[in-house]
């Protein structure tokens, strides 16, 4: 199967804690990101947000969009109102070639806060986990009619973090809603990527390679540490890094034919982790991880 290596901006500029790379222009990352070899690039805040501009940045760089994170919140709007709140995100994907959104919940969310601690993290109740996926599957289909399918990003600090969580999601929607599976988050969440992996293997749309520092993550949890916190930390790094092991799911998604995108996502601090030398470091151990598990890599 063929798959792609993409990456996110994380590596040099965090949109949730700005001061990290807040200095650091979009020309250095896209061409930094080439460099290193990767093939396209998600979003992140400093990328421009009409699709002639977005498209002549990437292409000016022979980069692709892979795709972009929206916040949504259908716990606190319709589904109808929240189809009217993604459109002009849905029409930048579409028009610049994105096949999926990367799409999560951020009702109540904790990680972007650097004065929560991820134990504080939003929990549902019965009836909040079905007006969630009642309206995920009225928005997972409209997104599908318009030709981009959704990747439900599981995230640390959200409404949706555990793997019963995922479980939960996933067993109350439609095939509309697609996973996007990522692996550190869900290994931080004391998560089974391969189960999970085996067990929605055709629901997975999207999939995000982010390695965890296990030392680190235990610090996060001993000390009740918040995500940011635990980013200026060195939680997290790119695949080969840490202690998250990769292969078994890659080759699971090998053998069940998953083609699409494999993203390095990793939120570090640029002035600690030199980016380029991380999106290097990346690009070649992803590359070798996949090709290992049975992918063929296209440009």
């Amino acid at each position: 199967m063929s798959v792609r290596l993409g990456i996110n901006p994380l590596t040099w500029t965090n949109d949730d804690l700005p001061s990290l790379g807040g200095d650091t222009p979009l020309e250095a990352c896209l061409s930094e990101g080439r460099e290193a070899g990767f093939s396209g690039f998600e979003l992140g805040h400093k990328f421009p947000r009409t699709p002639e501009a977005l498209s002549k940045v990437l292409g000016d760089h022979d980069l692709s969009l892979v795709s972009g994170w929206y916040s949504s919140q259908l716990l606190e709007r319709s589904p109808e109102e929240e189809i009217e709140a993604v459109k002009d995100h849905l029409t930048l994907l579409k028009e610049c070639g994105a096949k999926v959104m990367v799409f999560c919940e951020v009702t109540h969310c904790v990680h972007g806060n650097q004065s929560h601690p991820l134990s504080q993290r939003p929990h549902l109740s019965d009836a909040e986990w079905q007006r969630l996926t009642e309206g995920l599957d009225i928005v997972g289909d409209y997104l599908k009619e318009q030709g981009v399918h959704m990747a439900y990003h599981h995230h640390l600090g959200t409404v949706v973090e555990s793997q019963a969580n995922v479980e939960r999601l996933m067993d109350n929607t439609r095939d509309s809603v697609g996973l996007l599976l990522d692996l550190g988050h869900l290994v931080g969440a004391g998560g089974n990527p391969l189960a999970i992996a085996k067990r929605y293997t055709s629901r997975i749309k999207h999939v995000h390679c982010k390695d965890i520092r296990f030392p680190v993550l235990d610090d996060v949890r001993n000390r009740d540490k918040s995500f940011l916190n635990g980013v200026l930390d060195g939680l997290f790094t790119v695949p080969g890094d840490g202690n998250v092991d990769f292969l078994p799911t890659l080759q699971h998604l090998s053998e069940a034919g998953y083609e699409g995108w494999l993203v390095v996502e990793a939120e570090q601090d640029p002035q600690v982790a030199h980016p380029l030398t991380y999106a290097r470091m990346g690009h070649d151990n992803l590359r070798s991880l996949a090709e290992q598990a049975g992918f063929t890599i296209a440009k």
